[in-house]
């Protein structure tokens, strides 16, 4: 089932006209009331989220569902007219699986749905270790809490993401297409402006230990005890 929150009714109803008839089961919710009473009755597969509501926006719509373990893993397509460079990075920092821009074809809404279902299917399971850590940095993946030298630190849902591929793969130089690919899943570098302003948040949030996170010029990043920056 998937579910579709969009307050304009004629928009809704195309979503989801479009979504059976291309073989999947659709449901509308006109706000976030009718869509946290569905959510209660059975979770979906996947949920269409456009941004502007009548009660909650769907950046905290997206935000209770990224914080609750039930719901976290559910894919989430913003569909929305704010088209600005800092909406798209608001949207997916919040954890969006992926950002359509109100008006589009109905061919790329199914493409865009089908694609997000089969990563959602592709994922593995949770076999990785529980917790990561470098130096005074530790990373909890069960609660999703981030510590360095015992101290709490906030991060963005993309901060995270960053923040776990780098200790995943400590001393490992992480290049610029790889880290657009694993963390926003995109290709376009273009966008790779979007990895130094992170990297460079995320650094400031980490305090000393956030040196560990070194440049590697012309390639990408490494968490690594060794040097200066390359």
């Amino acid at each position: 089932m998937i579910y579709i929150v969009e307050d304009d009714a004629s928009i809704r109803e195309l979503e989801q006209y479009a979504l059976q008839t291309s073989g999947y089961e659709a449901r509308g919710c006109e706000d976030s009331a009718s869509f946290w009473a569905a959510v209660r009755l059975a979770a979906p597969e996947l949920v269409i989220l456009d941004v502007m509501l009548p009660d909650e926006d769907g950046y905290q719509i997206l935000a209770q569902l990224r914080s609750d373990p039930a719901t976290r893993a559910i894919p989430v397509i913003m569909v929305t007219a704010k088209t600005s460079e800092i909406d798209v990075v608001k949207g997916l920092d919040h954890g969006a699986d992926d950002y359509l821009c109100k008006p589009f074809g109905i061919m790329e809404f199914i493409s865009r749905v089908k694609a997000v279902l089969r990563r959602a299917a592709a994922a593995a399971p949770a076999a990785a270790p529980q917790t990561l850590s470098f130096g005074s940095i530790v990373l909890d993946d069960v609660a999703r809490t981030v510590r360095v030298g015992g101290t709490p630190v906030e991060l963005t849902f993309k901060e995270y993401a960053l923040l776990h591929l780098f200790l995943e793969h400590p001393e490992e130089v992480l290049a610029r297409e790889r880290i657009m690919k694993e963390v926003w899943d995109t290709d376009d570098l273009l966008e790779s402006r979007t990895i130094d302003m992170h990297v460079r948040t995320l650094r400031q949030k980490l305090g000393p230990a956030g040196e560990s996170i070194r440049t590697v010029r012309k390639v990408g990043y490494k968490l690594s005890t060794e040097g200066a920056d390359e």
